[in-house]
């Protein structure tokens, strides 16, 4: 483990569950060197596997679904009212994201997220109880290449989380250009998902309503680019926006780690310096998304795909109450929530 100059933590965990935890060898078949999955798989697994596509299909092919189908019906058939009058609507609601969401409990608790926590699996250990008598503002480490645990816990009710934190409503704070998307972002905001802005935390955090529990993935994008297996890059240096925003609004700080996050996808070699990692630095600049290139797994073979392998993701949460009057609120060179 070191602490590098650019304030990155870089470490190896400890030899746990990663990989492709799936049925013994004897039963895998190859071909090509492609791994493909036993024929007489049980129905369950066969059900996981299923949530695991429908949770990467969301962020990765729905959006260029969405947009073929809209502008296709708009240019070329005669319902071309449809798109006009959804984003009339969606002008409309410019500001759910920024002020609340507009989460239903319905799409929460969807069978398909039980299955989908159950595919790594997913679990949570917390070291104490965080009371519904005020707001949480809980920070997940390391971000992974898609915050896959942070998302199971606050935007689901598919794992332990919601028993280990009984009362709390959640909310997982991302990107605004993830709310553009038409149809897409009525179906983050049902799951919980929020804008990460300042003005969008403030308002979450400083509700009267106690209880919230908001979720932020402090590294951001940026850390995204370095998740590789058996091996964490943390961002933090300057990433010290969220601790104003707590000592302003009077929200606990939880931090959270998902232990074997970043071992569920491998990448293509993007070293720093290199003609990829430039490439994918510029496009995160410009749109704030970091254009990465994961290799998981497909439905029916382990060698690769867009599915996430299976690996077993220990949420450790660690909170520690202490009153805000007790903090310094004096922090330097603080930037930004994200």
């Amino acid at each position: 483990m070191c602490l590098e100059e650019s304030g990155n933590w870089r470490g190896k965990p400890d030899s746990g569950v990663s990989g492709e935890v799936d049925l013994p060898k004897d039963r895998d078949m190859q071909l090509l060197g492609i791994k493909f999955a036993p024929l007489m798989v049980p129905m369950n697994r066969r059900l996981e596997t299923a949530a695991a596509f429908l949770w990467i299909a969301v962020p990765i092919i729905f959006p260029f679904i969405s947009w073929t189908v809209v502008i296709y019906t708009l240019l070329y058939t005669r319902f071309f009212y449809v798109p006009l009058l959804y984003f009339g609507y969606q002008y409309i609601d410019r500001e759910a994201p920024y002020i609340g969401g507009r989460p239903f409990q319905f799409a929460k608790d969807l069978a398909c997220w039980k299955y989908l926590c159950q595919y790594f699996p997913i679990t949570t250990h917390k070291t104490a109880d965080c009371p519904p008598d005020t707001n949480y503002l809980f920070c997940l480490y390391p971000h992974g290449v898609l915050s896959t645990s942070g998302l199971v816990h606050f935007a689901t009710t598919g794992s332990d989380f919601n028993d280990k934190f009984p009362g709390l409503s959640t909310y997982f704070a991302t990107l605004d250009v993830h709310f553009r998307t038409p149809v897409v972002r009525d179906l983050i905001l049902a799951l919980g998902l929020v804008s990460s802005s300042k003005r969008s935390l403030l308002c979450l955090l400083s509700s009267e309503r106690k209880g919230k529990a908001v979720a932020l993935m402090v590294g951001g994008a940026q850390e995204a680019l370095y998740a590789k297996p058996n091996c964490y890059t943390i961002v933090l240096k300057k990433r010290k926006g969220f601790i104003k925003l707590a000592l302003q609004t009077g929200a606990s700080i939880v931090p959270v780690y998902g232990f074997h996050e970043c071992d569920i996808y491998e990448q293509v070699s993007n070293p720093p310096g290199s003609w990829l990692f430039r490439f994918q630095e510029w496009t995160k600049k410009k749109t704030g998304l970091a254009p990465i290139i994961p290799i998981g797994r497909g439905l029916f073979q382990y060698t690769f795909g867009i599915i996430p392998r299976r690996a077993h993701i220990y949420s450790v949460c660690k909170y520690q109450h202490r009153p805000i009057e007790d903090v310094d609120p004096w922090i330097p060179n603080s930037s930004d929530s994200q």
